[in-house]
């Protein structure tokens, strides 16, 4: 069976985080549709893996919470009435969380805007801290259970909650309604009004939406599988995370928060994922091994 090249699988790579699309991946390497495609899923699978048990005991003191809107498939109105319901068609949310002093996004969570999500995003996000932190998040009510359940009461959080003013006019029915005002409100101990805010994480959240084009609005670039979805993300979020050097802090984020100690690049995701291969095929032949044996 042909195999990709790390050069090879580094290149295809490389496109994926700025934004191409698979086909235009195509034309441009001359791989299959299929190739890159499993590429885009063994890449995220490994970079998600990577990140779940790296991203631990992180010295964060201030975060910040948003919620980011895609759709996968097709848009709530435009769903066929046989699929209305079903797990992975329509909009789907993406809840992130930024340290405002590292820029490390430590997290994130693909589902709808309910309880049931927040739990989970605050859940992970609570796993991975190493001290108290002071967390800002926005007026979403869901948030309020999720961060006491999570935290325990051991945090100082409060929600900044944005004051809009009228809906938009029909001619700009895309827009959204113009922000008037912010009101801070503390929700658990004494966090800092100074740094209640969630402007890094806002635009941590234009940056998805700018860099990956299953973001972009009013095109025909959406995902079309949440599984491709959420494989995209974990990539973006590996090369923000250990390979783009921060405009701002000069290094990585990974490197601002001791993650690690040095700079990674687009051959180290490739690699990555090579290992990750052979580590699955390790526990495909160990489970074969005991099959036969138990025969």
């Amino acid at each position: 069976m042909h195999k990709l090249t790390r050069q090879k699988r580094a290149q295809i790579i490389g496109m994926i985080v700025e934004g191409m699309s698979i086909r235009s991946i195509t034309r441009l390497t001359g791989a299959t549709k299929n190739t890159v495609a499993k590429l885009l899923v063994d890449t995220g699978d490994a970079c998600l893996e990577y990140q779940r048990c790296t991203l631990r005991d992180l010295p964060c003191r201030r975060l910040q919470c948003d919620e980011i809107w895609s759709f996968v498939g097709a848009k709530d109105k435009n769903i066929p009435a046989e699929r209305r319901g079903e797990t992975g068609i329509g909009s789907v949310w993406t809840w992130t969380a930024i340290d405002a002093d590292t820029k490390l996004v430590p997290c994130f969570h693909v589902g709808p805007r309910d309880a049931g999500a927040a739990c989970d995003f605050i859940m992970d996000l609570a796993e991975r801290l190493a001290n108290r932190v002071q967390l800002t998040t926005d007026g979403h009510k869901a948030y309020l259970n999720a961060v006491d359940f999570a935290f325990g009461g051991q945090v100082d959080y409060a929600m900044l909650v944005k004051v809009y003013g009228a809906e938009p006019a029909e001619k700009a029915r895309y827009s959204p309604p113009k922000c008037i005002g912010t009101r801070r409100e503390s929700i658990s101990d004494d966090p800092d009004p100074e740094h209640v805010a969630t402007s890094y994480v806002e635009r941590q959240n234009l940056s998805m939406r700018m860099g990956m084009r299953r973001f972009t609005r009013l095109t025909n670039a959406f995902s079309k599988k949440v599984e491709n979805h959420a494989h995209a993300l974990a990539i973006y979020f590996m090369h923000y995370n250990l390979v783009r050097i921060h405009q701002t802090l000069r290094c990585t984020p990974a490197m601002e928060a001791g993650v690690t100690d040095r700079l990674w690049s687009i051959n180290d995701m490739a690699a990555l994922v090579e290992a990750h291969e052979e580590s699955a095929s390790d526990i495909t032949r160990k489970g074969w091994t005991k099959r036969r044996a138990a025969k």
